[in-house]
This record gives C-alpha cells, sequence and structure tokens, in this order.
C-alpha cells in the first residue's frame, strides 16, 4: 500500500489494525511529520506490523535522534519501547543480550546496583539501545574506548520481509558494519548482545578547569586524557577575541568503594534519586537571544572558576545532568530546535575550532550550550567519530539560521571533518556526501539487504543517502 494512500485509512480502520495517525517529532521538535505508528510488545506482532505497515517504514525508539533520523512523515513508524526485555547476562564476562527497546534508564536501574556500567553512554539515559546502536553513539569516554560498536558482540537483524539475520564480525559481517551507525536503514534490530563494564561505585572522582580559550582547552585534554577516562569541556562560544573558546574543562574516572564510604557514606552503588523537575510550558523564543548567552555563559564560567576544582560526584550529576529536567527542549520554545555536532581531525582541530566560533560571532546567532570532546580511534561506515575533537553546539530554530548551519558545515568539510546524522535537519546532500568516504561501499550493502527500499526516514530521503543523488534540504518555515 503506498504512503499516499495510508493517510487515508480511517482511524478506526487503523486502530484495528493496530495502528495510529500521531504527528512526531524528534527532541529537537523541528521538523514535525505525521505518519503511521505502530508499538507492537511481541516479535509476532513486530512482523505483522512490517507486513501491514504502509512503506516506507522505519524502527524508532524514545525519540532523542534531534531531527529528522528518527521520523517519517507519509509512512510507518514501529516504536519497539515495548519490546524491552532482558532476555540473558554472563555476571563473568559482563556479557548481555537484551531487546533492542531496552532504555540506558533501565539497564542503569538493573545493572548498577550489582556493579555494571554500560561501556559508553550518551549524554542522556532516555534513549533505547537499538537507537544507540542505530547511531553508533559516543560518549566521554570515546578517546580511551571508542564508541557503542566496540563493544558489540553481535545483534539480531529483521529484513525488509520479516527474515531475520544474526550479525557479528564473523556472520553477515558486512552487513554488521552497515547497521552500526547506519540510522536504522538496513532493517530493524530486534535484539544486541554487548559487554558491560565493572564499577566498584557509581560516583566519580571529578576535576575541573576554569581555563580562558581555545589553546588552553586543547592542552589540558592533551595533558590529563590518558589519566582519566571522561572528559568534557563545557565551551563559551559567545566570548570575545580575547577569550574566545573559554571553557570549564571536566575530568573523571569512577571512584574506589573505599573513598565513597569515606566520604559520601552509605552504599557505594546506590544513587540517592532526586526528585525530577517538569517544564510544563514553552519559553517564549526571545528568552534566548545574544545578550542573555552572553550573561549566562559569564556567569557560568565565573561560578566553576571559585568552585573546588575537585570533588565526587555521582553518576547522574556527571553523565546525566538535564535528564533532571523533563521536557527541557521546551526551553527553545514552540519552534524547537537543533544541535549542529560536528568532528574535524587533531590536525585540523584548532584552527577549525576558530574559525567555527569566528563564524558564530559574526552571525549573531547565539549557541546557547556547547560541549567540546576529544575522540578516539573508530570503525564503521557511517559511524560519526573520527581521531580529532568534536564540538556540539544547540541554537533555537530561527531565521538565518539554516544559512548558519550551512557555513559550518563548509568548514567542517574544509577541515576534513563530518557531522552527526542524529543530531542533523538542515545539512545539505551534497556537503554529507563528501563528508562520509565510505557512503558508496554502505550503500551497496544497503540495498543489497534492502533493495525495495522499504527502510527509509526522513533524514535518508533530505540526504538521499541510499540513492546517491545530492539535492539540497528545504528552508526553514517562515
Amino acid at each position: 500500500m503506498s504512503a499516499e494512500l495510508a493517510q487515508h485509512i480511517p482511524p478506526r480502520e487503523l486502530a484495528e489494525r493496530g495502528a495510529s495517525r500521531l504527528t512526531v517529532t524528534g527532541w529537537g521538535r523541528y521538523p514535525r511529520s505525521t505518519a503511521q505508528v505502530w508499538r507492537p510488545e511481541k516479535l509476532s506482532a513486530l512482523s505483522a506490523a512490517l507486513a501491514n505497515a504502509s512503506k516506507p517504514v522505519l524502527a524508532r525508539g524514545l525519540g532523542r535522534a534531534y531531527g529528522d533520523a528518527a521520523i517519517n512523515g507519509g509512512g510507518s513508524l514501529i516504536d519497539l519501547t515495548r519490546l524491552n526485555r532482558m532476555l540473558a547476562f554472563d555476571s563473568q564476562s559482563g556479557v548481555l543480550r537484551c531487546e533492542a527497546g531496552v532504555s540506558f534508564a533501565e539497564l542503569l536501574q538493573t545493572f548498577v546496583p550489582r556493579g555494571f556500567f554500560p561501556p559508553v553512554t550518551p549524554g542522556t539515559k532516555f534513549v533505547t539501545l537499538g537507537g544507540a546502536l542505530a547511531a553508533d553513539i559516543h560518549g566521554k569516554n570515546h578517546h580511551r574506548d571508542s564508541s557503542f560498536s566496540k563493544h558489540v558482540v553481535e545483534f539480531a537483524l529483521m529484513g525488509p520481509r520479516g527474515e531475520i539475520k544474526r550479525c557479528s564480525r564473523q556472520e553477515n559481517s558486512d552487513l554488521f558494519w552497515a547497521t552500526l551507525g547506519g540510522m536504522g536503514l538496513t532493517g530493524v534490530i530486534l535484539e544486541i548482545e554487548f559487554k558491560l563494564k565493572r564499577i566498584e561505585s557509581a560516583y566519580l572522582e571529578c576535576e575541573s578547569f576554569a581555563l580562558p580559550s581555545i589553546d588552553h582547552v586543547l592542552e589540558t585534554f592533551a595533558e590529563h586524557d590518558q589519566r582519566y577516562q571522561f572528559s568534557v569541556a563545557w565551551v563559551d562560544c559567545a566570548a570575545g577575541p580575547r577569550n574566545l573558546g573559554r571553557s570549564i574543562a571536566m575530568f573523571a574516572n569512577f571512584a574506589p568503594a573505599d573513598r565513597v564510604r569515606r566520604f559520601i557514606g552509605g552504599h557505594p552503588l546506590i544513587v540517592e534519586q532526586r526528585r525530577r523537575l517538569n517544564l510544563p510550558f514553552d519559553l517564549p523564543q526571545f528568552v534566548l537571544n545574544p545578550w542573555t548567552m552572553r550573561s549566562f555563559s559569564a556567569l557560568y564560567h565565573l561560578l566553576h572558576r571559585r568552585g573546588e576544582r575537585r570533588r565526587i560526584v555521582d553518576l547522574e550529576q556527571f553523565f546525566y545532568p538535564l535528564d533532571r529536567l523533563g521536557n527541557w527542549n521546551r526551553l527553545y520554545g514552540r519552534r524547537g530546535f537543533t544541535q549542529h555536532q560536528c568532528v574535524m581531525p587533531v590536525a585540523e582541530g584548532r584552527d577549525g575550532l576558530i574559525e567555527t566560533m569566528e563564524e558564530l560571532r559574526r552571525s549573531r546567532i547565539p549557541a546557547s550550550l556547547a560541549v567540546l570532546k576529544r575522540f578516539g580511534e573508530q570503525q564503521g561506515m557511517l559511524s560519526f567519530p573520527m581521531p580529532g575533537y568534536t564540538l556540539a553546539m544547540d541554537f533555537a530554530v530561527q531565521t538565518g539560521l539554516a544559512e548558519l548551519l550551512n557555513r559550518l558545515d563548509r568548514i567542517v568539510l574544509k577541515r576534513g571533518g563530518r557531522i552527526y546524522l542524529a543530531k542533523d535537519a538542515f545539512a545539505q546532500a551534497e556537503l554529507v556526501h563528501q563528508m562520509y568516504p565510505n557512503l558508496a561501499q554502505w550503500r551497496a550493502i544497503k540495498l543489497s539487504a534492502d533493495p525495495d527500499r522499504i527502510f527509509s526516514s526522513q533524514l535518508s530521503r533530505r540526504l538521499n543517502l541510499d540513492s546517491g543523488r545530492a539535492d539540497a534540504c528545504g528552508a526553514l518555515p517562515r
């Protein structure tokens, strides 16, 4: 059944089939689209949904991709969050097998008290493991432990006709590497087997530095990255020329159990649950303006400069600070926001970061949040990381943003880098095709596994990932 015809199916008939028609967005709330949404609870229901859904089809988890990577206007979305069973765990090796709908929040709740932690975690725990694999997520430890793909043993993938393949480095290896970072376009990820890491406590020993410029930040990364498993820097992109790139850099390792008992008291693997606040309304658009951003950045830098340099914090504070505020994406108003995340190789990183921040200052479009990390070695056909520096910046959707992001993308391309597809909503296809040198190889494997292009997303169609064409993206709404 075509997507056009599917739009005219009466809601009652859709409900009888087990689906509903919903308007869906990514975490950035831009863009919006309407699709059939199926929510299977069992493998048999998933197979039926795939057979009956209007095409094209895309699997979706908790929807934390920022742009249009997890939306599918005119087609169907298969919501996997009810397929969230943990199937097997080997406490000796730390290998866990679970369904793709398991979230990091569920993983933490189950395994942290047992002394295990995900080998890689994103900046929110409200991400499914299927989404983590599809986007090949990275964390604050990429310089030491690479991305999620390094720790995956195997996974099960459902193809367009409902067939299931086991994929590993030895079995269906081409499909294995095309799916890791393949943005859900090679099939529906069903089960994942990966290795957790052991921890003594749920707390981290953290050391922070208030640094006056980007040169000091990069020097501090080089000095401390080998001693610390986790590193990140909050960057003030609104600072003037003399303090360009001033930052708060933070480095951390998991704390030994005896030190946590001595300084914190209580069980070292138990974190006190804090009340989660919720933002019940959209902030007015005028709140996020250049003046407020400069003022907030200056205050944040001042407070950290005067604060404690060394401290012990729990893992919720260090890894997931924004999760304490539910619906924090409403801070950006009704039009939504996007994140521009790029990586540039080490040799080009310093000059590329400076060029990026100077372009931001000229544009007068404020980045409300900017985070810098260092990446290490990486494998994968469409995986985002490469050895170098990655800068992620949040922007409210506004007039002139698409033009600014295009200029930033061209800086990234000139410097030999690339942007993160899981965060993108505005990139031009011709630039993205040049950023990902393995795209042709990935495309051949994708089309072999899915010759009729059943699996698709608005991202893949906007960027023509599996067709080879390179059309420009659409304009901002007025």
